[in-house]
C-alpha cells in the first residue's frame, strides 16, 4: 500500500510548472497565475506561498482565495489584482524590495486527490541603476596674459606677477627646478613661520619665571615674619 502511494504521488502528483520573474526595487512586479475556468463550477481556492510548492497547501502562506475574493491575506504589498473569477490568480507585489526575491508557490486546489494545479517562480528583484555623472575636472590655477578676461563664471583666472628665485621663494604648488631649490624654499620657509614664533615665546617665558620668582621670595618672607 505505501508503494503504491508513493508512485501515485511520483507518476500522477501536481504538475509543476517554473519560471523566472525579474524586477526593479520599487516598481510593481506581477507573477502570473492562471487556471482554466469553463463554467461557475470551476472557479475555486487557491494560495500563494513562499518557498516550493509542497504536497499539500502553501508554505509561508501569503494569499488565500475562495475563488471569488481574498479571505486571507498576511502583507497588504502582496495582492491580486486579476478577474479571480475567470482564473486570473496572479500575484501583485507592491513596491518591490530586495527581500522579496526567492521561490514563490502558486496552487490552485482541484478536486481529487493529487489534482491540485501547482507553479513554482523565482523571483528576482534587483537594485535599480543609478546614473552616476562624469567627474568634473578643472584647472585651480591658470595664468593669462595682461589684458586677457575669462569667458566662463566658472573659470578662475590668476595672474602671478614675474618674480625672480633670488626675491622670493616659490609657493608650495609651483613645480621646483630641481632638488636643491626646493629644499632652499623649505628653510626660508621655516626660518620665516618658525623662528620669530620661537623667539617670542622664550621672551614670554622668562617674563613669567620672574614674576614666579617674585611671588615666591614674597611668600617666603611672609612666612618667616610669621614664624
Amino acid at each position: 500500500f505505501c508503494m503504491s502511494w508513493i508512485l501515485l504521488i511520483l507518476f500522477t502528483g501536481p504538475t509543476v510548472s517554473g519560471s523566472l520573474v525579474k524586477g526593479k526595487v520599487g516598481q510593481n512586479i506581477t507573477v502570473p497565475c492562471f487556471y482554466s475556468v469553463k463554467t461557475t463550477w470551476d472557479i475555486t481556492s487557491m494560495c500563494w506561498g513562499r518557498g516550493s510548492c509542497p504536497v499539500s497547501k502553501c508554505y509561508q502562506t501569503i494569499i488565500w482565495t475562495d475563488g471569488w475574493r481574498v479571505t486571507e491575506q498576511h502583507n497588504s504589498r502582496y495582492m491580486l489584482k486579476g478577474n479571480l473569477p475567470m482564473g486570473d490568480v496572479s500575484l501583485t507585489i507592491v513596491n518591490a524590495e530586495e527581500a522579496d526575491s526567492g521561490i514563490y508557490c502558486c496552487r490552485v486546489e482541484i478536486s481529487g486527490w493529487f489534482n491540485d494545479q501547482t507553479s513554482n517562480y523565482k523571483v528576482v528583484i534587483e537594485k535599480a541603476r543609478t546614473s552616476t555623472a562624469s567627474p568634473h575636472t578643472y584647472t585651480s590655477e591658470q595664468t593669462s596674459a595682461p589684458g586677457s578676461a575669462s569667458k566662463s563664471s566658472f573659470t578662475t583666472t590668476r595672474t602671478w606677477p614675474s618674480v625672480s628665485a633670488s626675491e622670493a621663494p616659490r609657493t608650495a604648488s609651483g613645480p621646483c627646478s630641481s632638488t636643491s631649490d626646493c629644499l632652499d624654499v623649505t628653510s626660508k620657509l621655516q626660518n620665516v613661520s618658525v623662528s620669530l614664533p620661537s623667539h617670542q615665546y622664550s621672551e614670554n617665558g622668562l617674563y613669567i619665571g620672574i614674576g614666579l620668582c617674585v611671588v615666591l621670595l614674597a611668600i617666603l618672607i611672609l612666612a618667616l615674619f610669621l614664624t
